[in-house]
């Protein structure tokens, strides 16, 4: 192989590919064995040789094809012992170089058709459960760890663990083909392919020392565009790429010079992508034409109502308010009930705020409400403004104990302090 001459630490190195490139690399092994166990099992296979390599030879200077090739190997390898033939696929048939020590790094993943759509709606096949289609997209295609996807969605670990195993040993056992359906089949499974667009961008999106061309977010933002190119007469698939058109625009405005957590209201908008405004804005009216309107249409227009302050000066909350009501008449979400709370807020002053959280805590359950940082962070900054000191303060260390991002957390506490 032919290492680069570069200061790259090896593990580094490969430790940035996992974050980044895992979800494609499963999808081409998958996409020819039908085996996304197998699939995962070669990966990190070939994952644990380039620790052992990398460091002694150095790095390749195709790192994801060198560890494509040292995955098909490993495939064929297995294929040929008789106790595990269910791993041969149809890799078989892949012109690949005999050994892990010739021809690694001729394979470039650039070249082979991204896989990760069609894996995307195999997983979202309905032999399946619907209720794990969106959280194995995310583990399978996107990369997340279980635990991570597991507290999203609010359940054990373990109990997601079980169900992503049995998901996937029932795509493999039932042959579910790794293809685009076709558009009468596409369209019943667009909701859940979305879904796992959505929530990879929502989980990742913040990581600001991410390279945004590259991370997970940007490639979210990306599959959105390509679902969207490949549905145009498919509004939410408009809705969600102009969505996270409009929040990566304005991702790098949400930390200061300083790396200091800023508040939307609050963001220097000379600092938001306005190529990148636009692009949803068109988008935006292309599902509005369409005139189905739902969720991710209705979550763009008020992030697009947010980006208007770059033009106006000024945020329309009581407008933002009335599209928080449409969008809970069709999506009502706990999430959406406490954003439409801090608007009203913001609208009609903290008092109203508050009794709409007061809604929604006779409607959810305390035991959620109790790890959903959004909710405690909401009503601490309305009861401050309400001139509620001392149940603020209680508020808000509930809020700081449920904040995981540093930059937040130490925010909060400063607000807490004022």
């Amino acid at each position: 192989m032919t290492p680069v001459n570069q200061p790259e630490d090896p593990r580094a190195k490969a430790a940035l590919i996992a974050r980044e490139s895992y979800g494609r690399l499963v999808a081409i092994l998958a996409s020819r064995t039908s085996d996304i166990a197998a699939a995962e099992d070669v990966l990190a296979d070939a994952f644990a040789k380039a620790m052992e390599k990398w460091p002694v030879e150095g790095i390749p200077q195709n790192p994801e094809g060198w560890l494509i090739t040292v995955a098909t190997n490993r495939v064929k390898d297995i294929a040929k012992s008789s106790h595990s033939r269910t791993y041969a696929g149809s890799l078989e048939d892949v012109d690949m170089p005999p050994s892990d020590s010739s021809g690694l790094n001729n394979l470039n993943p650039d070249e082979i058709p991204d896989e990760r759509l069609r894996l995307m709606f195999a997983c979202a096949h309905p032999a399946l459960t619907s209720s794990i289609h969106t959280p194995l997209m995310m583990q399978t295609v996107l990369g997340f760890e279980a635990a991570d996807i597991a507290s999203a969605y609010l359940m054990p670990s373990a109990t997601l663990a079980q169900r992503l195993v049995r998901a996937k040993r029932k795509i493999k056992d039932a042959g579910i083909p790794f293809t685009l359906p076709e558009r009468a089949d596409m369209t019943p499974r667009l909701t859940a392919v979305l879904e796992a667009v959505y929530g990879a961008y929502a989980l990742n999106w913040d990581q600001q020392e991410l390279d945004r061309t590259k991370d997970i977010a940007s490639e979210a933002t990306y599959l959105a565009s390509v679902i969207a190119d490949l549905l145009p007469e498919e509004p939410e698939a408009l809705g969600l790429a102009a969505l996270l058109a409009f929040s990566l625009a304005r991702r790098i405005a949400r930390q200061d010079q300083n790396s200091d957590f800023v508040p939307l209201e609050e963001q220097d908008t000379a600092r938001w992508d306005r190529m990148l405004i636009r692009r949803g804005n068109v988008l935006l009216e292309r599902a509005v034409k369409l005139g189905s309107p739902a969720r991710f249409q209705l979550e763009a227009l008020i992030q697009s109502l947010h980006m208007s302050r770059a033009t106006t000066g000024q945020t329309d909350w009581a407008q933002i308010v009335q599209v928080y009501d449409a969008l809970i008449q069709i999506a009502p979400t706990t999430g959406a009930a406490i954003a439409r709370a801090a608007a009203l807020g913001k609208a009609h002053g903290p008092e109203a705020g508050l009794r709409a959280l007061d809604i929604v805590h006779q409607l959810a359950n305390d035991a959620d409400l109790n790890r959903m940082q959004p909710y405690w962070a909401t009503k601490s900054h309305l009861l401050r403004q309400a001139g509620k000191a001392s149940d603020a303060r209680e508020a808000y260390e509930k809020a700081i104990s449920l904040t995981t991002d540093s930059a937040v957390r130490s925010w909060l506490e400063k607000e807490m302090g004022r």
